[in-house]
């Protein structure tokens, strides 16, 4: 009798639902490879469909750098450079999915009420990406013209075109990433690693960071220009603290 009272009195536990069983390394591998196949797949196909129009990016770039002209050294240097630019933009058009891909992998380790922000998320990541490949384009002019100051008065700058569009490059990821700062806040913040309370505490570090990041990524002779990416950032910083203490985090 004994024996069986125990086992009436433990039987209730085994009706509370448990949350869903952790994935295996193996089921972990294959969901890797099913985002890895996914993303390879959306980069070619934009990859491919971008290469129509590269020559019309190359030219709208030139214009907007304000060089006039650019050169190439090899005999199929037009082509590989139209091939290059489709591959840049292919991954900029397939972005979004690769993110959505991304934040799929990652979402088993979530809580079920951690996964409403998913979609949310993907969104605002590409959001900001976007914003960010655009500040680029648009400050591309003012890279060039400062840089072009440092040089010695009888030197003129010939443009090569394999080299200026990795500068291009290099400018559009830059600024993608650095617009990712609140997707990034917020992150942290669901995942307890920061809170709205820490943001807050820290915000003249901030202030004083985000100014020279943007004095740094906006170079111009002008003392506004810099505000073209600062104040953006900051009103980023403001708002995600302003979202996680409203989240209670």
């Amino acid at each position: 009798m004994a024996l069986l009272s125990r086992v009436l009195q433990r039987s209730p536990r085994s009706k509370v639902p448990v949350e869903e069983d952790r994935m295996s390394v193996i089921e972990h591998l294959e969901a890797l490879r099913r985002a890895l196949i996914v993303s390879l797949a959306a980069w070619a196909l934009a990859t491919f469909a971008a290469f129509f129009v590269s020559s019309h990016v190359i030219t709208y770039l030139i214009t907007r750098a304000g060089i006039g002209h650019a050169i190439y050294l090899q005999p199929a240097g037009g082509v590989l450079n139209q091939l290059k630019v489709a591959i840049y933009i292919g991954v900029v058009i397939a972005a979004p999915i690769v993110i959505q891909q991304a934040w799929w992998f990652v979402s088993p380790g979530l809580h079920q009420h951690e996964r409403r922000f998913i979609l949310p998320l993907v969104v605002a990541t590409v959001f900001f990406f976007a914003l960010g490949v655009a500040v680029a384009v648009y400050a591309l002019p003012l890279y060039l013209n400062v840089l072009n100051r440092f040089s010695p008065p009888d030197v003129t700058y010939l443009p090569d075109l394999s080299q200026f569009i990795s500068f291009v490059l290099l400018m559009v990821i830059g600024f993608g990433i650095v617009f990712e700062l609140p997707v990034v806040l917020f992150v942290l913040g669901m995942l307890r690693i920061t809170s709205s309370r820490w943001l807050h505490k820290r915000r003249p570090y901030f202030f004083l960071g985000l100014g020279l990041l943007a004095n740094f990524l906006t170079p111009g002779a002008d003392p506004l220009t810099p505000l073209i990416m600062f104040i953006p950032l900051y009103l980023f910083y403001e708002g995600t603290a302003l979202l996680l203490k409203l989240l209670g985090r």
